[in-house]
């Protein structure tokens, strides 16, 4: 008592149809855009509040590669480090122009806006002359 050819080739015909389904049903592993946005967010607040509590002007630098902060220290620009030390975009997501604000210590900022951009999704991160950061879908 055996298997025929066609049986054994339906079995392997509804194991990979049961394989694709479970591949395309599998979020995908990236943060999506909405997180990334968020994630950027959260740190241009605490570049404005890293301004008010050190007394020093505080800048946002971004680029296509990532973004970055810096503080001015009286006489030049430098770099900042732990949270708001320089970071990468999450794989695919990109900037559709570099950006450049200053929050200074009294809370305010230079306006300016980030689009990220994923995939055909964008999302903008808007920081007002208030220093208030808004995210637009």
């Amino acid at each position: 008592m055996g298997f025929t050819l066609v049986e054994l080739m339906v079995v392997i015909a509804i194991i990979g149809v049961a394989a694709g389904a479970l591949v395309l049903s599998m979020p995908d592993p990236r943060p999506t855009l909405a997180v990334e946005a968020e994630r950027f967010a959260a740190r241009l607040t605490l570049a404005r509040e890293e301004a008010v509590m050190t007394n020093r002007p505080v800048a946002l630098r971004a680029d296509t590669a990532g973004y970055g902060f810096e503080a001015f220290d009286g006489a030049v620009w430098t770099p900042l480090t732990g949270v708001l030390a320089p970071t990468a975009w999450e794989e695919g997501a990109a900037v559709a122009a570099p950006a450049r604000a200053v929050f200074d210590p009294t809370g305010g900022a230079d306006a300016a806006s980030v689009r990220l951009e994923r995939g055909g999704q964008a999302v903008i991160v808007a920081i007002d002359g208030a220093g208030e950061v808004t995210i637009h879908e």
